[in-house]
């Protein structure tokens, strides 16, 4: 999900999280041993089986969300009340393309995650990593070759792929952002603008224990079949009048009515505010900001009143595509889709009218890796500095 930007290697706070199966990152050899060893998938160790920490190395965890646009990996290790970041990558690879008018990943995409993906294995091998995840989204799930891949990835690559469910995505998007969340909001829609799909749930209640389970407050969601990749290659995405970004909008909206109308009382809650993690939304969070290079640290968990995010999107329609692929916090990978994310977040405003936007450079990454972390209980062995 999110955009394509190198990450920054920062420390996270720590996020509420919900458990989940995990990958181990024990390598087996393959009779052969011509194919590269994997990364099997296993349910968590019992507590006193797990490896106790012996004070002078940290345990390595890594996270990969690969989806219809991105493939991102975060490699973390414990700190004292979250993690930190000890190595990250994150190249837009397009899985998706063309999955908009055809239902099959393209060769020539299969071929540029699979090479992403060798070098995700690489740095999870040269960090150690004690456990990891690896989750495939929208693209996989719609591909009628989405199994194919994953068992191509299996022989190629030696990862383990695991296609999650619209739910398990959702959930995982609200464990990753829902730190950020106005302790004093009596409801919050949080949302997830991913490449071929958008996750979105209504958050009910104040969070009064920072580190319950955020999933618990979630009343409804909805995974809507849309995303930036989809959208544009629908609409176009290089040259988006406002007559096309208007078209744009109205689709989004026909998709997002059901969840509106069973999520309506939200807006109406006190301090009620969206909350947004995605490439679109840091995107204009930089541009608000007239950065001359994305800064994540300055733009994660940024507060955008409502009109501050229109004029933000209204200066972005009056570029031209090479204004957009010259502009940094853009690039000429995202240069036409972010439009078609500006478009899915204004329906998202038009449903849910707030007068403020908080912005999250995080998402389903940090989710999986708080949930690997709270399995393995590694903040109750203390001493992390």
């Amino acid at each position: 999900m999110n955009d394509g930007r190198a990450d920054s290697r920062d420390r996270h706070p720590g996020m509420p999280a919900r458990a989940m199966t995990e990958n181990s990152a024990k390598h087996a050899p393959d009779a052969g041993g011509s194919a590269p060893p994997r990364i099997h998938r296993h349910e968590p160790a019992p507590a006193a089986e797990r490896p106790v920490r012996t004070g002078y190395r940290r345990p390595a965890y890594a996270a990969l969300d690969l989806g219809t646009n991105n493939c991102r990996l975060l490699v973390a290790e414990p700190a004292s009340h979250g993690f930190r970041v000890i190595d990250a990558f994150s190249r837009i690879v397009r899985l998706g393309e063309g999955l908009g008018t055809s239902d099959r990943l393209s060769e020539d995409a299969i071929e540029r995650t699979v090479e992403a993906l060798r070098v995700c294995r690489g740095k999870m091998e040269a960090r150690g990593v004690v456990r990891s995840r690896v989750i495939a989204t929208e693209a996989c799930r719609l591909a009628v070759n989405g199994a194919e891949f994953v068992e191509r990835v299996r022989a190629d690559v030696g990862l383990d792929l695991e296609i999650v469910d619209r739910q398990t995505e959702a959930y995982l998007a609200v464990t990753g952002c829902a730190a950020l969340a106005d302790p004093r909001a009596g409801s919050v829609v949080v949302f997830d603008i991913g490449g071929g799909s958008t996750e979105i749930a209504w958050l009910d209640g104040a969070a009064t224990n920072p580190s319950a389970d955020p999933t618990l407050r979630i009343r409804a969601w909805d995974s809507l079949p849309v995303g930036v990749v989809t959208l544009a290659e629908r609409h176009g995405g290089t040259e988006v009048t406002p007559l096309t970004f208007e078209g744009m909008v109205e689709e989004v909206s026909e998709r997002l009515a059901g969840f509106a109308l069973r999520a309506a009382p939200a807006a109406t809650a006190p301090h009620f505010h969206l909350l947004g993690t995605s490439g679109t939304v840091t995107t204009l969070a930089a541009m608000h900001l007239r950065l001359v290079r994305y800064e994540r640290r300055r733009v994660d968990g940024l507060w955008m009143s409502d009109a501050e995010v229109s004029e933000a999107i209204d200066d972005l329609l009056g570029t031209r595509l090479q204004q957009r692929a010259d502009n940094p916090c853009i690039g000429r990978d995202r240069a036409d889709l972010v439009l078609a994310g500006c478009a899915i977040l204004e329906a998202i405003r038009r449903a849910f009218p707030s007068d403020r936007l908080r912005v999250a450079d995080r998402g389903l990454r940090e989710g999986l890796l708080m949930n690997m972390m709270r399995e393995d209980g590694v903040w109750r062995r203390g001493g992390f500095r």
